[in-house]
């Protein structure tokens, strides 16, 4: 089962955990087990199905460009980060 890091900013929602486990093989997946277990998280985490403007995803430590269709194993593990923007 993936396992997930939160950013301070979420574990509100997860009476204060910073790691946990959720069911899936894609992000979307794993996003809607998150909002299961704790309601309310993908509401700041997805914004039009896509994830919020703002939020970037490491997974295995890689960031990735696939959003909501980045798929995952069941050892993976996920970090939800403040996107950084250059220019």
């Amino acid at each position: 089962m993936p396992r997930v890091f939160l950013q301070p900013q979420l574990r509100d929602l997860t009476a204060g955990a910073s790691e946990v486990d959720a069911e899936g093989s894609t992000l979307r997946q794993v996003i809607a087990s998150l909002d299961r277990a704790h309601p309310g998280i993908a509401t700041r985490l997805v914004q039009n199905g896509e994830l919020a403007a703002g939020i970037a995803v490491s997974i295995d430590g890689v960031v990735t460009a696939r959003g909501m269709l980045a798929k995952l194993n069941d050892d993976s593990e996920v970090h939800f980060l403040p996107a950084i923007g250059g220019g």
